[in-house]
C-alpha cells in the first residue's frame, strides 16, 4: 500500500497542474492590482477585497463591515440603487459579496470584454456612496432577519457564538461577524459613512482579475478607473490584540431544545499561516486531516466509530487564514446511550494514544497525496483561484507566500505534525462546549 501510495504521489507531481500565470502590481494610489492569466475560457473574475473586515470595527458597533456591505449595493453618484448587479445579470454574468473577520469582498463573474464595464462600476462605489436614511432602516432590518434565520434560528451557530466569545477574550475576533443584535439594533448612517470613509480606499484595496486577460490591459484599465481615487490618509497598521496565555480549560454548556442529537465541541487557539514563515500552518493542515479529515480513515472516526463505537460521527478542522491568531478544533457526536461525559473521555484518551503511537506513515503520505491532488483540482476554478489570492493577500501574506504554499506543505514532516499538536492539543488551553437538549431538573429528596 506504501508503494502504492508513494507512486500515485510521484505521478501527481510528474505531471504539473495548470497554473496561472501571476503578475501584480501596485498603482500610485497605494491599491495593489494582482491578475491571474486563464485563457481557458472567455470568462473574467473581477473581484476588490477591502482590508476591512469584522475585526477592524470600533466597540460598540458590531456588525458594522457586513452591514456596509449590504449598503454597497445602494446608489452612488452615478448609479442608481441595484444597478450594479442588474447590469451584471442583463450581461449574462453573476455577482455577490463577502464579509469576513478580516476581509470584505466584492466580486463580478463576467464575459472577459465586460471587464471594463465592472470596473466603471466597482470603482465609482469604492468612494462615491450615496446613502439615504430610507436605506439605513431598510437594509438594517435586513441583516437583523438575515442574524435571526442564520444564527438565532439555528442552534449550532448559537453554539458556534458562544464558544468563540469564550476562546477569544482580548481578540475581536471573539466577536461574530454579523454582530451582536443588541448592536446592530442601534447602527445607523454615521457608523457606516465612518467606516466607509475610513477603509473603503484604494490603499485599503487589492484588486484581484482572473481569466482571459492579459496583465498590460488589465494595469490599463485599472489606472484609468482605480488610479484617480483619493487613499484615505493616514491609515495605520491593523491592531489584532493577541490573547494572553491561557492557564485553565474553559467550559460551557449550551441547551436548546432544537439540539436533537447532543456533541462536544472543542476549540483551540492556533498559529495561522504567517508571510514567510507558514510551516506551522502546513503542519496544523495535515494535523487536521490526520485526526479526522476522512471518515473512515483518520485517527478519531476509525478509533471511536469503528473500534469502540462511541461515536457516530467525529471531525476535526483548522481554520489556516487570518491575519493573527486563528482555531483549530474537535468534535464528536456521541452514539446512542453513550453520554457527553463518557465521550469526551473518549476523545480525550484517543487524543492520548495519537500523541503516544504517533502517526501511520502510510497515513501520513495518503494525506500529503490527497492536499496535493486537491490544490491541483481547484486550480480548475477562475473563481476559486481568485478567492485563494484575495483571501490570502488580505490575511497579510503575499503572492511569493501563495505560490509556495503546495511545496510548503509537501515539505512537512510527521515530526512537525506531532510537534505541533503537542504545542497546540493542550486541553488547559482550550474551550470545551457541550451542546445538548435541556435537561429535566433533578428531584431533591430529603
Amino acid at each position: 500500500m506504501r508503494r502504492f501510495v508513494s507512486l500515485l504521489i510521484a505521478c501527481c507531481v510528474a505531471v504539473p497542474a495548470y497554473a496561472a500565470d501571476v503578475t501584480s502590481y501596485e498603482l500610485d494610489n497605494g491599491m495593489e492590482v494582482v491578475v491571474l492569466e486563464d485563457h481557458r475560457a472567455p470568462v473574467v473574475v473581477h473581484m476588490v477585497w477591502y482590508r476591512a473586515g469584522a475585526a477592524d470595527e470600533p466597540p460598540g458597533v458590531s456588525g458594522i463591515a457586513h452591514f456596509l456591505e449590504h449598503l454597497l449595493f445602494k446608489g452612488t453618484d452615478d448609479m442608481e440603487a441595484n444597478e450594479l448587479s442588474q447590469t451584471v445579470a442583463r450581461n449574462g454574468g453573476s455577482d455577490n459579496a463577502f464579509t469576513n473577520q478580516d476581509y470584505t469582498g466584492y466580486f463580478q463573474r463576467v464575459a472577459a470584454d465586460r471587464l471594463e464595464l465592472m470596473m466603471t462600476m466597482e470603482a465609482d462605489r469604492m468612494r462615491d456612496l450615496r446613502l439615504t436614511e430610507e436605506d439605513i432602516v431598510t437594509e438594517r432590518d435586513v441583516i437583523l432577519e438575515e442574524r435571526s434565520t442564520r444564527v438565532d434560528n439555528n442552534p449550532n451557530s448559537m453554539f458556534i457564538e458562544q464558544r468563540m466569545a469564550a476562546l477569544f477574550q482580548n481578540s475581536p475576533y471573539g466577536i461574530p461577524v454579523i454582530g451582536w443584535r443588541h448592536e446592530m439594533e442601534a447602527l445607523g448612517m454615521d457608523d457606516a459613512l465612518a467606516f466607509y470613509e475610513t477603509y473603503y480606499a484604494p490603499n485599503n484595496a487589492i484588486l484581484v482579475v482572473a481569466g482571459d486577460v492579459e496583465p498590460e490591459e488589465v494595469l490599463a484599465l485599472a489606472e484609468k478607473h482605480y488610479g484617480p481615487l483619493e487613499p484615505t490618509p493616514g491609515l495605520g497598521d491593523r491592531v489584532r490584540p493577541l490573547e494572553p496565555p491561557q492557564l485553565a480549560e474553559r467550559r460551557l454548556v449550551f441547551e436548546d431544545p432544537r439540539i436533537s442529537e447532543p456533541y462536544i465541541v472543542r476549540d483551540y487557539i492556533a498559529p495561522a499561516r504567517a508571510a514567510g514563515a507558514q510551516e506551522q500552518a502546513a503542519a496544523l493542515v495535515i494535523l487536521a486531516e490526520i485526526l479526522g479529515g476522512n471518515d473512515f480513515t483518520s485517527v478519531l472516526p476509525r478509533k471511536l466509530v469503528f473500534e469502540d463505537q462511541k461515536a457516530l460521527y467525529t471531525w476535526a478542522y483548522y481554520s489556516p487564514l487570518s491575519l493573527k491568531e486563528t482555531t483549530f478544533g474537535l468534535g464528536i457526536m456521541p452514539s446512542p446511550g453513550v453520554s457527553l461525559e463518557d465521550a469526551e473521555t473518549a476523545i480525550d484518551v484517543a487524543l492520548a494514544e495519537f500523541m503516544e503511537d504517533g502517526i501511520d506513515p502510510d497515513q501520513f503520505e495518503r494525506v500529503k497525496f490527497q492536499l496535493r491532488a486537491a490544490h491541483i483540482y481547484a486550480e480548475d476554478s477562475t473563481e476559486g483561484m481568485a478567492r485563494r489570492y484575495g483571501a490570502a493577500l488580505t490575511s497579510g501574506l503575499t503572492v511569493a507566500d501563495i505560490e509556495a504554499w503546495p511545496d510548503v506543505l509537501a515539505a512537512v514532516t510527521v515530526e512537525d505534525v506531532m510537534a505541533v499538536a503537542a504545542s497546540v492539543l493542550d486541553k488547559r488551553s482550550s474551550v470545551t462546549g457541550w451542546a445538548r437538549p435541556p435537561q429535566p431538573e433533578q428531584e431533591v429528596t430529603q
